[in-house]
């Protein structure tokens, strides 16, 4: 079969990248540009793991005189499975999971902070529910998404959109994806979206609304994930990584461990297709910036970027707010209990 053309999102631009269609539900594309590698189109929420991936191997060198130019083939597993299946080269990859077969084992070995949080959250009248996708949740997301235009550090991807993109955004994976939605009264004050992979489920995103932090919206949102996810029968579930590449500490994972969350180490393939993807292999270059700098390179250009970033945003709001007297500012201060994260998490997309 001929190589085809895929539409792909990467952060929030569409691009048409070369294809190569495996069988029935997969699809291969090839993304980079000194460095092309083939992967499979939403390779981190596939439903079940690659089952023949030499035959991969095979069609994408033969299509190379088609057009499909690729130096790397690259495929993982699905979380629990920690024990390489094959015998291509492979890096493993850090992952954050958390056993949900029995929750009451899970709410034990929390920290008893993450435990007060999600009470915090239920005694200041935020109510948690699964519910389905309809115009009042969208908008309910257009809402939250505009909440804050910086998360993290950075700008928010999905500041400013409007009813139909955001809409478009949540429609992925229709028959095995859920929501979880947190309400104060009848505000949407956080989200989640589950994926569910067999008998793992993956977070694809968690919103907290960041001007309600104080009712913990997003410790409540993982209480319920666990306790879905355990009904259901789901083992496992995934929040992105654990570990990025060569960034040290950060917010998201400190709220990962304190909710439970531990680095489980799952098989990455990385497979030569050229001479020039077996150097890369062998010298890791597909690593990327992030896992080739060094830990205090990156975490000196995240502080920098965080505080530029908070700059700005401050320029912005002293331009278009009138200043307010002092002693109305000091009345409006709070400090947060302990084990809060002024940093609302924020999961990948």
């Amino acid at each position: 079969m001929a190589p085809i053309k895929v539409r792909i999102k990467i952060k929030e631009d569409w691009i048409t990248v070369p294809g190569l269609e495996v069988d029935d539900n997969n699809v291969i594309v090839v993304r980079g540009g000194w460095i092309k590698t083939a992967s499979l189109h939403h390779a981190d929420w596939l439903e079940k793991e690659l089952e023949n991936p030499e035959e991969c191997i095979r069609r994408l060198k033969r299509e190379r005189k088609n057009g499909l130019s690729s130096d790397i083939f690259s495929f993982g597993q699905i979380p629990p499975a920690t024990q390489p299946k094959y015998a291509f080269p492979f890096e493993l990859e850090s992952i954050a999971c958390l056993g949900t077969a029995d929750f009451g084992k899970w709410w034990e070995s929390l920290p008893q902070e993450t435990r007060k949080n999600v009470r915090r959250s239920q005694k200041r009248g935020v109510t948690v529910s699964v519910c389905e996708m309809n115009d009042a949740l969208i908008r309910g997301l257009v809402e939250l998404n505009n909440d804050s235009p910086i998360r993290q550090g950075k700008p928010y991807t999905h500041y400013g959109k409007d009813f139909e993109r955001v809409k478009e955004d949540q429609s992925s994976f229709p028959g095995r994806s859920e929501f979880i939605a947190a309400y104060l009264g009848e505000e949407l004050v956080g989200y989640m979206k589950l994926v569910y992979r067999g008998t793992t489920a993956s977070i694809l995103h968690l919103l907290p609304k960041a001007s309600h932090q104080d009712k913990r919206p997003a410790n409540a949102l993982i209480a319920k994930a666990v306790e879905v996810c355990s009904a259901k029968g789901v083992t496992h579930l995934v929040f992105g990584k654990f570990n990025y590449g060569n960034k040290g500490d950060n917010p998201l994972r400190e709220f990962k461990v304190r909710n439970g969350f531990e680095e489980v180490m799952v098989p990455r393939f990385y497979v030569p297709l050229t001479l020039w993807g077996r150097f890369c292999v062998r010298t890791k270059l597909y690593r990327g910036i992030v896992g080739i700098l060094p830990p205090n390179v990156l975490a000196w250009a995240v502080a920098v970027r965080t505080k530029w970033y908070s700059l700005t945003q401050a320029r912005s709001r002293c331009s278009s707010t009138p200043e307010r007297p002092n002693r109305n500012r000091q009345m409006e201060r709070s400090i947060p209990p302990a084990g809060s994260n002024p940093n609302p998490p924020v999961a990948e997309s």
